[in-house]
C-alpha cells in the first residue's frame, strides 16, 4: 500500500556520530537506512540528538547536529530539510524531508553548567539544523531538568520548569516518550499555570493499557495528548510492544483509535544502532514485521483489515502533516 509515511523517532544520528565508518545508507547496520526509508515510502523522518547524562553531553549533540548537516548535503538527491511548505506537497517530493529533535536535554545542558547555557545550546542547535521538531527534557534517568521513565517519585525540577519558559512560542513541542509519570504530569501543569505556548506529544510510545511497561503512556496521559490534539507515535521496540507477540503492534494502534486518538495517532518506529548493545536480553530488538522501515506498507495493509482507508492515511501521515505544519506556520 503506497501511503505515504511520517516518522517521528529515529536515532540515526546517533549512530553516525558514535558508530566509525558509519553511513546513512548502510541498511546492514541501521533500520533506518535512507534505501529502507525509501522502500517504506518514508516521506518525513525526525532524526532523534540523542545523549546520556554524563560529561560531554553537550559537545555529542553538536557533533549530531554535524552529522544532521552532513547527510543533507552529502546525499541531496535524496533527502532534504522539512519545512512547512515540504509537508503541504508531500506527495510531490521525491526526496525524504529531515527534521531534528532533541531526546534528552542533557545535550542542552550538563548538569553543572548554568541553565542559561542550555538556552544557548539549543539556539546553536537549531541554528545547525535549521528546526527543532520536539524536545524530550529525560531518557531513561533522572537529570536536572526531572525524572526520566525508569525514576519513580521525581518529577518538574527548576531548570525544567526554565526550559518550558524558554522554549513557549519558539515552535517546538514537547515530547512525554520518556517522563516519569510525576515528570510528565508536572509539564503538563507548568505549561497550563503558565499558559505556555507549547505543543505536547509523545513521540515514540505505545500504551501501558495494552502492555503494562513505564514506557509506555498510562490512559490519564494518552488522554491528555488527545485533549491538546498532539501525537502519539507507535513505538516497534519489542519491549515495548509485547515480548513476545509481534501481533500486539496491531492492539496498540487500534487501542489508540479505540479511545479517540483517530486524530493523533503516528508511527514513532525508534529505529536505532543496536549491534554494540550490551544486555543479549534485548536482542532482537524488532519483531521481524516491523524489524526496518521497509515494513510501513505491510503494516498498513494488515491493518486494512480493521481500519478505513481515511484512517490509514491519518496514521500513515495526514495527523503529522497537520500537526508540524500548523506549527511551523505559526
Amino acid at each position: 500500500m503506497q501511503v505515504p509515511i511520517i516518522d517521528t523517532h529515529c536515532d540515526i544520528l546517533s549512530y553516525l556520530a558514535k558508530v566509525p565508518g558509519a553511513k546513512p545508507d548502510s541498511v546492514e547496520e541501521i533500520a533506518c537506512a535512507l534505501p529502507l526509508l525509501r522502500h517504506g515510502n518514508v516521506k518525513m523522518q525526525v532524526c532523534a540528538i540523542y545523549t546520556d547524562v554524563k560529561s560531554g553531553s553537550m559537545e555529542l549533540a553538536t557533533k549530531q547536529a554535524f552529522k544532521y548537516r552532513e547527510m543533507l548535503m552529502t546525499h541531496p538527491q535524496e533527502v532534504i530539510q522539512a519545512d512547512a511548505d515540504f509537508l503541504d506537497y508531500l506527495y510531490l517530493n521525491s526526496k525524504i524531508g529531515m527534521v531534528a529533535a532533541i531526546e534528552n536535554a542533557a545535550g542542552l545542558a550538563e548538569e553543572k553548567v548554568p541553565i542559561e547555557d542550555a538556552f544557548a545550546q539549543l539556539d546553536q542547535l537549531i541554528k545547525l539544523t535549521g528546526r527543532i521538531a520536539y524536545i524530550s527534557l529525560t531518557h531513561h534517568t533522572e537529570n536536572r531538568f526531572g525524572g526520566g521513565n525508569y525514576t519513580t517519585g521525581i518529577g518538574l525540577k527548576k531548570d525544567g520548569k526554565l526550559l518550558l519558559d524558554y522554549i513557549s512560542g519558539k515552535k517546538i513541542a514537547i515530547d512525554l516518550s520518556h517522563t516519569s509519570d510525576l515528570l510528565a504530569e508536572g509539564i503538563l501543569s507548568h505549561i497550563d499555570a503558565q499558559k505556555l505556548d507549547i505543543p505536547v506529544m509523545a513521540s515514540h510510545s505505545n500504551f501501558r493499557t495494552v502492555w503494562e511497561h513505564k514506557r509506555n503512556l498510562n490512559h490519564e496521559f494518552a488522554q491528555e495528548v488527545i485533549r491538546r490534539k498532539g501525537l502519539i507515535g507507535v513505538n516497534f521496540l519489542r519491549a515495548f510492544l509485547d515480548d513476545q507477540n509481534p501481533e500486539r503492534i496491531y492492539e496498540h494502534i487500534l487501542h489508540g483509535f479505540e479511545i479517540g486518538a483517530e486524530e493523533q495517532m503516528c508511527f514513532g518506529s525508534d529505529f536505532f544502532y543496536t549491534k554494540d548493545f550490551p544486555d543479549k536480553s534485548r536482542h532482537p530488538f524488532y519483531f521481524p514485521i516491523v524489524e526496518d522501515a521497509s515494513k510501513y506498507p505491510g503494516i498498513l495493509e494488515k491493518l486494512a483489515e480493521n481500519l478505513s482507508q481515511s484512517q490509514l492515511e491519518k496514521l500513515a501521515y495526514k495527523n503529522c502533516q497537520r500537526f508540524f505544519s500548523g506549527l511551523w506556520r505559526k
